[in-house]
């Protein structure tokens, strides 16, 4: 322990202090020393060094106040120019290109955009492939510039709001069932077919059927019967001449004998009608028909 001396004097004499044993230094010496200047040392290099880094980065990243690179905040969102390649999913609300230039979606595999609920489920999906565009949800619709519908797909029907539907396939349309429309006409200068190859052709209209070829010919072919029938109304053949080339013709037998056949007579207001066929017209003998 250090001991400490006192020494009391009485006023008028002087006597000398006595000197003291022990000296004490303050401060750090010798390899403390040594070992805290480098210390610090390498801490100003490290400083130097992040420094120096942060200052490259923000170069390189062009970073500045009001974005990164070609990446800007502002107002409406962020603004990115020029081309841009996402390695993870990109969420957004909205994607608009620029006022002179179009936007482009472009992958090597395949470019999806999905549409989410409040839950997180996909509720829509559009998926452009390689070698298919794919669309997964409850309706699919196109519209004009306008708003109008053009297009609309869902699962009980399909919908074409456009004034008219154009097929410029040479082997026309095929429809597996039913096609309800107003109008079916062919292009100016080409011909309009209608033809069912293994089963039959129905056309069925409330208020009537208009068939109209104004610069040819209509034609009805088939393996087998044509039938025309009119439940209420009657059948009206309006037209110049009336041909009907291949009708057989009986050959001459006793009197009274019909073979099975009949005249086609005509009334004067167009109606036809058959009678048995004689060795004379027998047109008169029937023309009650046509009172």
């Amino acid at each position: 322990m250090v001991r400490e001396q006192y020494t009391t004097t009485t006023p008028g004499t002087s006597l000398e202090r006595p000197k003291n044993e022990y000296v004490y230094k303050i401060g750090i010496y010798g390899w403390r020393k040594r070992c805290l200047y480098l210390f610090v040392l390498l801490l100003l290099i490290i400083l130097v060094v992040n420094f120096s880094l942060t200052i490259w980065i923000l170069k390189v990243m062009w970073f500045s106040p009001t974005g990164m690179g070609h990446l800007r905040v502002t107002k409406e969102g962020l603004r990115l120019e020029g081309e841009s390649e996402f390695l993870f999913p990109l969420y957004a609300k909205e994607i608009h290109s620029r006022v002179d230039s179009s936007l482009l979606l472009q992958s090597t595999h395949n470019v999806t955009v999905n549409a989410r609920n409040s839950n997180g489920e996909v509720t829509g999906r559009l998926n452009v492939g390689p070698k298919m565009v794919e669309f997964h949800g409850q309706q699919f619709q196109i519209n004009s510039k306008d708003g109008k519908p053009l297009f609309t797909v869902d699962e009980n029907e399909v919908v074409i709001g456009t004034d008219k539907l154009r097929v410029t396939g040479p082997e026309g349309a095929l429809f597996e069932h039913s096609v309800e429309t107003p109008l079916v006409k062919a292009e100016a200068f080409k011909q309009l077919r209608l033809e069912s190859p293994t089963r039959s052709l129905s056309m069925d209209a409330p208020r009537g059927i208009n068939i109209k070829a104004q610069a040819g010919n209509i034609e009805a072919l088939s393996q087998m019967d044509i039938k025309l029938h009119s439940s209420d109304g009657v059948l009206l053949l309006d037209a110049e001449t009336v041909r009907l080339p291949k009708l057989p013709e009986g050959t001459r037998g006793g009197s009274g004998i019909s073979q099975g056949l009949y005249e086609i007579c005509v009334c004067p207001d167009g109606k036809l009608y058959l009678s048995v066929a004689g060795i004379g017209s027998t047109c008169q003998e029937y023309s009650r028909v046509c009172q």
